[in-house]
């Protein structure tokens, strides 16, 4: 059995964090105090046969990992506000959820096919086009990250989020769970969902250099069609390089999307960091675990 790797998610003002059976998120509210919710991992998705073949796997789980992700946004979201009464309706998640991917899939995967489309008349090579488009698509998502990053409530998010790294990290050291001791560890991780942006940026670089310049219409189709193949490559590399970490190659390769970490992460303080301990310490506990052991299994 490959080794289970704990990980999760910042939040507005909080830290989800995921483990074999459980999720629990933590949140600090306007007084200060740290709200805790958890619930079990159960259901169809985490019990089916889906999980163990490769690739299909990888769409079932980006799924349910970005509907729980949203729910908990939206959750955090409320908690941060102060609001009694929180809605977290099935049919408002998933609408939000899908209008998230749309926009993501216009900006990431079409914009760049049509900005290159203006030049596509000057350009003789139809090797040299595709791999123009996937340089845009790069040159975007590097700007889209850098120019949120910007925002304040946005950078608060990215300090919550070197927090989850941290105490992550910390964890996987083997160290105790104490915000001043988590706070001297990384906030760069190699399972970091930033690491999975860019290796879908590289891979439809790679996929799309071979397809040529069909019409337009045809070329955005591929776009959109390929979209989950791509994100499910993408799943797999992933998983190859958290499992193989300690390989002196492996670390060469995730060099560059440690290095994009910066535009996604900040210096947490340790408020952020109890929230984020918070927020491992009862997922550890409902698998079983220690708070300083190793998460091998």
């Amino acid at each position: 059995m490959s080794e289970f790797h704990y990980g999760g998610q910042a939040v507005i003002e909080g830290v989800m964090m995921r483990g074999r059976t459980s999720m629990a998120v933590a949140v600090r509210d306007p007084s200060g105090e740290i709200v805790l919710h958890a619930e079990p991992l159960s259901g169809f998705i985490y019990n089916s046969l889906w999980q163990k073949i490769p690739f299909a796997r990888g769409l079932v789980m980006l799924w349910d990992t970005l509907v729980l992700g949203t729910r908990m946004l939206m959750y955090s979201a409320n908690v941060s506000l102060s609001e009694e009464d929180i809605e977290l309706s099935t049919p408002a998640v998933v609408a939000t959820l899908l209008f998230s991917l749309g926009v993501g899939v216009g900006l990431f995967f079409v914009l760049p096919l049509v900005l290159v489309g203006f030049l596509d008349r000057f350009i003789s090579s139809d090797l040299l086009s595709n791999l123009l488009e996937g340089g845009v698509r790069l040159l975007i998502l590097i700007l889209y990250l850098a120019l949120i990053g910007l925002v304040p409530d946005v950078e608060r998010v990215f300090a919550y989020h070197g927090a989850e790294h941290k105490t992550i990290d910390a964890y996987e050291s083997g160290a105790s769970l104490d915000a001043r001791d988590v706070g001297a560890y990384s906030k760069a991780h190699a399972r970091c969902g930033t690491s999975f942006l860019l290796i879908v940026v590289l891979i439809s670089v790679l996929l799309f250099a071979f397809l040529g310049r069909p019409p337009m219409l045809y070329r955005i189709l591929s776009r959109l069609l390929l979209v989950p193949v791509i994100a499910a490559v993408s799943y797999e590399l992933i998983r190859f390089f958290a499992n193989h970490s300690g390989n002196p190659l492996v670390r060469i390769l995730i060099t560059p999307s440690m290095a994009l970490q910066r535009l996604t992460t900040r210096e947490p303080d340790e408020s952020m960091l109890e929230v984020a301990i918070a927020a491992l310490k009862p997922v550890l506990q409902a698998d079983g675990v220690g708070d300083g052991v190793s998460s091998a299994s």
